[in-house]
């Protein structure tokens, strides 16, 4: 019979070790998750192949700051550097190309610009038609601060019992008030 009761409090012990494991390994799933996703952010990844390098590095150090000034239109939210969609591939390769031939940087985001539009610049440069897109920052930013002191000052009235008096009723809102309170009397 004590076999038994031992048997029986090894299975106990057993289950309230697993349930004890299951309970941990989420949280440390969890953490492990996160910790792979912010250190992909850290270091993102090139998609720039060694065969798309120029030889001469002050050429390719060129190249790579003007790929990360370039949007990928496949992608949209990533410049081609970091991008490995094809088209972006080709991008990368068109910029080597035209610094190759002696093009500066700003003739290269020119050519670029003009072949495929202002969209596949990063950065827009400022200009009458990009002026809401560069103010609508502040615009929401000094939005929230208004919100915010209106707010504040509403909270400031009513802890120091400055609120705004009630204006009286007018002679037809009064009568109205009364019409409605003689018929729920009813």
């Amino acid at each position: 019979m004590a076999a038994g009761h031992g048997r029986e409090a090894h299975e106990r012990h057993t289950i309230a070790g697993a349930a004890r494991q299951r309970q941990i390994a989420p949280p440390i799933l969890t953490l492990f998750a996160f910790a792979v996703l912010v250190l992909q952010c850290i270091y993102p990844v090139e998609a720039v192949e060694p065969g798309e390098m120029l030889k001469d590095p002050n050429l390719e150090a060129r190249a790579r700051h003007i790929s990360q000034e370039l949007r990928c239109l496949v992608c949209q939210n990533q410049s081609i550097d970091d991008s490995s969609a094809e088209l972006a591939r080709d991008l990368r390769v068109l910029v080597r190309e035209r610094l190759a031939a002696g093009d500066t940087d700003a003739a290269v985001l020119a050519f670029v610009e003009a072949r495929y539009g202002e969209f596949v610049l990063l950065r827009p440069r400022l200009a009458p038609h990009t002026v809401l897109l560069w103010l609508t920052p502040l615009l929401l930013l000094g939005g929230a601060a208004v919100a915010l002191l209106r707010r504040s000052r509403e909270r400031f009235w009513v802890r120091a019992g400055e609120e705004p008096q009630a204006q009286p009723l007018s002679a037809a809102e009064q009568q109205r008030l009364e019409d409605v309170l003689k018929r729920q009397q009813r």
